[in-house]
């Protein structure tokens, strides 16, 4: 079995199959989902993924994560976690500078370590397309239905919604769950609005290797056009995430390679000695959106089709995690009870479980980006004021690394480390 595709990548020849989910969209977390309730509720339920992605490899993606606590426990529960350990750098210690980008020094105003008792990784960070690859596997393995086509429209029937694919075929699903990505076609049909603008923002990502050890260390420098982030990878190599104005990160990755490197420099330092890319640079565009609703009529979002935040914090695919969590234990508590995988009570659930959590780290990411990206001198005294009392303040500390952690709230079983 090739790592990208697998016997079952077929599409359904005008049939009409009837699935209990049908997940619409094979990214992290439709897979996640998909794993997760067939592992739960198999042999007797119905998975099927939809995407027209299924029908090839994954491809090449030089982005990263910082894969959180709660969020390996549902990994590990989930038996993905052993695929992907070998390449999934330990988080040891970040240090958040605020400076200039002439500035001489930059001094660490906070710092998180790893917990000498505790004696784990702060995260783990890992290259999104090896995640990719282990999730398609673990799915595939537990029998799920996959289905190379996309799903272009639905409408309501007895008990299920209809939905028709974009080879021509169709199948009937009592939960359709839309994971199709930030520009959700699946959404809109839907009629759920978003609350959403752009950063008029990139980030700029590429692989660095480098001379000397990073010893896990990962590196949150605030400049006045954006965060410039430094995560370690396995080897001496790490992964830079490096927001600025899109059109200067147009400009800045259509640069010759010599010149790239020279800005790189300028930001990256020397501390690992001599640099070198290991990747070409690539831009993404950086926006904010949450969707009004997550749930319809049979009907779910999940992961960027929810919330797309700022990735300042690293806490973007850790919320996707927590959602796959919930709405899973959501489903699984559902049909154990005799009821419908699609049932009002199931979905209103899984809405009020995330929705506030969601909107709290949108909020809070979208204020770290505004509060730092920018030239005030004013601001910048005032938040590196609020950065040392965080830094005195050990019982302050651990509550923001719990929170990011994904360890406070209502956590989901999976999360917890515990099967549904």
């Amino acid at each position: 079995m090739r790592a990208g595709r697998t016997e079952r990548s077929e599409a359904m020849n005008g049939s009409n199959e009837r699935f209990d989910v049908l997940i619409a969209g094979a990214g992290i977390a439709g897979l996640a989902l998909a794993a997760a309730l067939a592992r739960a509720l198999q042999p007797k339920f119905a998975v099927a993924v939809c995407d027209p992605a299924l029908a090839k490899e994954p491809a090449r993606d030089d982005r990263v994560s910082a894969i959180a606590p709660g969020a390996r426990q549902l990994l590990e529960t989930l038996e993905i976690w052993p695929q992907i350990e070998e390449t999934a750098q330990p988080l040891r210690a970040m240090e958040i500078t605020d400076s200039h980008l002439e500035d001489a020094v930059r001094p660490a105003f906070l710092h998180f370590d790893t917990e000498p008792e505790a004696n784990a990784p702060l995260a783990h960070i890992v290259e999104h397309r090896a995640l990719l690859i282990a999730l398609r596997a673990a799915a595939a393995k537990t029998g799920i239905r996959f289905v190379a086509s996309g799903a272009e429209s639905f409408a309501a029937r007895d008990e299920a919604l209809g939905v028709r694919l974009a080879d021509g075929s169709s199948c009937e699903a009592r939960l359709l769950v839309a994971a199709d990505g930030a520009k959700s076609k699946l959404r809109a049909m839907a009629g759920i609005r978003t609350v959403s603008w752009g950063y008029g923002q990139s980030g700029i990502v590429a692989t660095v290797g480098h001379e000397r050890d990073h010893e896990g260390r990962a590196e949150q420098h605030f400049l006045p056009a954006g965060t410039f982030a430094i995560l370690p990878l396995v080897g001496q190599r790490s992964s830079i995430v490096w927001a600025e104005r899109s059109g200067e990160a147009a400009r800045l990755v259509a640069l010759p390679p010599a010149e790239f490197k020279e800005e790189l420099i300028r930001r990256f330092g020397l501390k690992l000695g001599e640099i070198e890319l290991l990747s070409p640079p690539r831009a993404y565009p950086l926006s904010f959106a949450i969707a009004r609703r997550f749930v319809s009529e049979r009907f779910a979002l999940l992961g960027d089709a929810a919330h797309v935040i700022h990735p300042l914090a690293g806490q973007g695919l850790n919320l996707g995690f927590r959602g796959v969590a919930a709405l899973a234990e959501c489903v699984a508590d559902a049909v154990r009870l005799g009821l419908d995988p699609g049932s009002a009570g199931a979905l209103e659930r899984y809405e009020r479980w995330r929705r506030f959590d969601t909107a709290m780290m949108a909020g809070a990411t979208d204020g770290l980006n505004r509060l730092f990206s920018n030239r005030s001198d004013t601001l910048r005294v005032v938040r590196d004021v609020g950065l040392g009392v965080v830094e005195r303040m050990p019982g302050l500390k651990r509550y923001f690394s719990r929170e990011a952690a994904g360890l406070t709230g209502e956590v989901p079983r999976l999360m917890r480390g515990e099967a549904l």
